[in-house]
């Protein structure tokens, strides 16, 4: 009921309310516009909409969910700025989206078909329809937030300016692994954040959609992954530690599960294709063949374990520890290695091409490719002591 339309008698005309009332509590005003809804009702329903356990079960639900903020939350806890936090709160929105998408019965259809039949540009992979439609809600979402000036997508030949009054720079893998889909392998988006350059303004628009894409993984504000598996979890920086939020389904909200995770300084895991050792240099057969046989500088032997989707292959090291890596030169920098890397170093981690730090290299095009090792400080530099661990044989492989 609106305000306007509520009586100002004195409330002493109604006789008092019995305790047994049923009688609901006067409508609240509505939110302003400028503020995100608050939380706490939606979880509210939705705990008295479960069936009744004990007493006991439903006051453990109810603090868990009281004492775990949600990524809004957290963001406002921690006082990120207004228009950051209107931003994330549209990627998240593509991301269950999309999250819903790969999950629905028809994306089987999606996975294996073809996309458009215009020509690929170097650097890309062929686009499949279920990587055009998650491109396609990125990009509505990004539009929709107001806060974008340029974005850059795996699925687009050149980045996209969208606003001048955008404060903020996207890039994007919407769909890492989609080829994964068909056979229910984790599939996740990668995104990235930096400030609009404010000082290329006065350049045409293409050539300051181009530049401002291009910056170098050392001016990203912001950094996240969103793995689509068994739980889909949303993982992200503001350049103060690396915190991972899963969605409550009950809630429709990214909950704190993970806060200011920290890669172990060592683990005990490899991650990479192991088919393609013949191509290896004998640097990286070398750090291999010594970690497997545990006569490395730690005395346990490794395991391999390998997804062969990124951000699952990531997501696992940076819980478990250990070097998550793909030697050749065929993962996208600006997209995939920047952000990845940059959470891995809020963790405690590296993100190396096996010779420099992958934040430091300067981006020269939009689809630009190096090989990526992402993992544990010890493990990474370790690895890296080998010298002679990029893949240069590079033969075509199909998959």
């Amino acid at each position: 009921m609106p305000l306007s339309s509520l009586s100002l008698r004195p409330l002493c005309h109604h006789p008092p309310l019995p305790p047994t009332s049923n009688h609901s509590p006067p409508p609240r005003p509505p939110h302003s516009r400028l503020h995100l809804p608050s939380l706490t009702r939606r979880r509210s329903r939705a705990l008295n909409s479960r069936p009744r356990a004990s007493a006991t079960d439903d006051m453990a639900a109810a603090a868990a969910a009281a004492s775990s903020p949600t990524l809004l939350e957290h963001m406002g806890r921690t006082g990120a700025a207004a228009d950051l936090t209107v931003l994330v709160a549209h990627i998240q929105s593509a991301c269950k989206r999309i999250a819903a998408l790969v999950a629905s019965p028809g994306n089987a259809d999606l996975s294996r078909g073809k996309a458009g039949s215009s020509a690929v540009a170097a650097g890309r992979d062929a686009p499949k329809p279920l990587d055009e439609l998650s491109n396609e809600i990125i990009l509505s979402s990004l539009r929709s937030s107001g806060k974008v000036a340029a974005v850059a997508s795996e699925e687009n030949d050149l980045p996209l300016w969208m606003s001048d009054d955008g404060p903020y720079v996207v890039v994007t893998d919407p769909l890492d692994g989609s080829r994964n889909i068909e056979v229910s392998i984790p599939t996740g988006t990668i995104f990235g954040i930096y400030n609009r350059m404010v000082e290329l303004d006065h350049l045409p628009v293409e050539e300051r959609a181009q530049l401002n894409s291009l910056q170098s993984g050392t001016r990203l504000i912001a950094a996240g992954y969103v793995l689509y598996s068994s739980a889909t979890i949303l993982c992200i920086s503001f350049s103060a530690g690396t915190h991972a939020f899963t969605l409550d389904h009950s809630i429709g909200e990214f909950i704190l599960t993970h806060p200011s995770m920290q890669i172990p300084p060592r683990g005990q895991i490899y991650s990479v294709n192991d088919a393609r050792y013949f191509d290896w240099p004998e640097g990286l057969r070398k750090y291999i063949d010594t970690i497997r046989q545990g006569k490395g500088q730690h005395p346990k032997k490794y395991s391999a374990r390998y997804v062969c989707s990124l951000v699952a292959d990531f997501h696992r090291t940076l819980i478990y520890g250990g070097v998550a890596m793909n030697p050749r030169d065929h993962l996208r920098l600006v997209y995939e290695a920047n952000p990845l890397s940059f959470l891995s170093e809020q963790a405690g981690g590296r993100g190396s091409d096996g010779k420099n730090r992958i934040l430091s290299i300067q981006p020269v095009k939009l689809h630009q490719r190096l090989p990526l090792f992402l993992g544990s400080m010890e493990d990474m530099l370790e690895l890296e002591s080998y010298g002679d661990v990029q893949q240069k044989v590079n033969p075509g492989y199909e998959v």
